[in-house]
């Protein structure tokens, strides 16, 4: 079995997150904006986060679906060297990366689109570009025409057919895997994508890892065509992220039993093979608590994602109950700059911690994460299911009603307890009863190790983290500074630490949490005297 059998991860759209520019010109200076990142590490430990899942890195005009340079971190976000002591950082904390790869289309700056721009037909990259011909001109007035990913003129969709694309894209993910161990890479618009390319690529990336991620984003369709042992791992399943939503806001477990057991029942599930990409909400459709009807349904959704089969995942943010709606075609909303203070002080902390204790408890049972899927009671607004994988079993009872419910049904064992609350259940010659409250979820177990694991030991302050104004420090890359003063942002509040280079005297301003931090924190400048 694979580390992504049984990973949660953590879906970040970087250039929303960073508060980036929407557009980058190539004037601006490089900005290290996704450190923040590295402020997270804990926050991502907590849940039990196995990877991170980053939107588009590379450099790109607008989004960063509209590729530039397939081998460069956006400018907007850093630098290759900062981005690879990010990955050094979170590999250290047992957290795998993913990138975004963008291969359908590119930006009308990428360089062989600019040099057939230059060249017309004698350039060498005519072939490179899906159904270009100079019969008439683009709707962008070149001399000529090519086809743009979903009539989207500003994404030039590539030929994959044409072996200089193909070399071109393998020999991208071969510099992310060699400089930076990436450990997966989730396809854009997979279902455009041609299926021998897609071969050709599996067998690339298994070659260089063996456990090397491949999952497609796939809207539509039989994932069957898409994953496979020829091609990806997964694909992002949309047909349950409909259901995961719409059948708490429309009271019908029906629903969304009926796609779980269309895709993993025990008897004739067509997905059994494949461990699907579960989701609530990402970077294209509107938040989960924009989208529910009842935010009291919050807490039932995210059990029902985490115990469903399949690998779950959380956008940034929807852990503490954001909202986020799309406007005027626009996805800004979608893609919001979070601060994590901010989260833990104004969010939906009671959701975080329903989730942080999801979290434990998939990572302790392993029925939970690949066992199979046998419902056994349904009503329009209560659902129960097990998971069993070997001799383990574990019940996952659902009411989303505003009512009571007594659950009983028949067990082989002789003593069970939720685990969100530590409470038993009453069993009775093989009965167990239960009273629900409304708008619950139990996960119930006969062996409640989560709630008796030992406490944390208590951290020790490193003492080497004081802020010292005058001290020395130095950055990770070699250079030196001293600390001026500390600050606060005009409009954030956040606490800056003001500093100047002991080479040329310019001076700088970086967040307080990069000079010092809370044990585990990960810090970019260490202090030298």
């Amino acid at each position: 079995m694979n580390w992504y059998d049984n990973a949660i991860i953590y879906h970040i759209y970087p250039l929303g997150f960073c508060g980036a520019p929407k557009f980058n010109d190539g004037s601006e200076d490089v900005t290290y904006r996704l450190d923040k990142v590295l402020e997270w590490i804990p926050h991502l430990k907590e849940m039990n986060v196995d990877a991170v899942y980053f939107g588009p890195v590379f450099e790109s005009v607008e989004h960063g679906y509209d590729t530039i340079d397939y081998k460069k971190i956006d400018r907007r976000l850093g630098d290759n060297n900062s981005f690879r002591f990010i990955c050094d950082r979170l590999h250290e904390n047992g957290i795998r990366i993913i990138l975004d790869g963008v291969f359908n289309h590119v930006g009308r700056r990428f360089p062989q689109f600019m040099d057939v721009q230059e060249k017309k037909q004698a350039s060498e990259y005519c072939g490179w570009f899906q159904n270009l011909n100079f019969g008439g001109p683009s709707p962008y007035g070149d001399p000529f025409w090519y086809e743009g990913w979903n009539g989207h003129y500003n994404l030039v969709k590539l030929n994959l057919r044409n072996p200089g694309v193909c070399d071109h894209i393998i020999d991208a993910i071969n510099y992310w895997i060699e400089s930076f161990d990436i450990d997966g890479i989730r396809f854009d618009a997979a279902d455009c994508l041609d299926f021998d390319f897609f071969k050709r690529i599996r067998s690339f990336c298994k070659g260089k890892k063996s456990d090397f991620w491949l999952v497609g984003e796939i809207i539509h369709g039989d994932y069957n065509r898409w994953a496979n042992p020829e091609m990806l791992d997964s694909v992002t399943n949309y047909e349950c992220y409909k259901g995961l939503w719409s059948s708490h806001n429309d009271k019908n477990y029906f629903e969304i039993d009926y796609s779980i057991n269309r895709q993993s029942g025990a008897n004739g599930g067509i997905y059994r093979n494949i461990d699907l990409y579960n989701f609530v909400d990402n970077h294209d459709v509107n938040r989960l608590a924009s989208t529910l009807h009842n935010n009291a349904h919050l807490p039932l959704v995210y059990t029902l994602m985490y115990t469903m089969p399949g690998i779950p995942s959380i956008y940034y943010g929807s852990e503490y109950g954001i909202e986020g709606r799309k406007e005027n075609n626009s996805d800004d909303n979608l893609r919001p700059c979070l601060h994590l203070n901010d989260l833990a002080d104004h969010g939906n902390t009671s959701l975080y911690r329903h989730i942080v204790k999801l979290g434990r408890i998939y990572r302790s049972y392993p029925a939970l994460r690949t066992g199979s899927y046998e419902r056994i009671m349904i009503t329009n607004q209560q659902l129960l299911f097990k998971k069993v994988q070997g001799d383990q079993t574990v019940y996952v009872a659902l009411n989303l009603a505003d009512y009571e419910y007594d659950l009983n049904f028949q067990t082989h064992l002789s003593g069970l307890v939720d685990v969100f609350t530590a409470e038993p259940l009453q069993i009775d010659n093989g009965n167990a009863n239960v009273r629900m409250r409304p708008y619950t979820a139990m996960i119930i177990v006969a062996d409640d190790i989560v709630n008796t694991e030992p406490e944390e030991a208590e951290i020790i302050p490193d003492k080497d983290t004081e802020i010292v104004i005058g001290g020395k420090y130095r950055h990770f890359k070699g250079n030196e500074y001293e600390l001026i003063a500390v600050a606060r942002h005009s409009e954030t509040m956040e606490e800056l630490v003001i500093y100047k280079s002991l080479k040329d005297g310019e001076v700088w301003a970086r967040p307080k949490s990069m000079f010092i931090g809370k044990a585990g924190d990960v810090r970019r400048f260490t202090k030298i005297d």
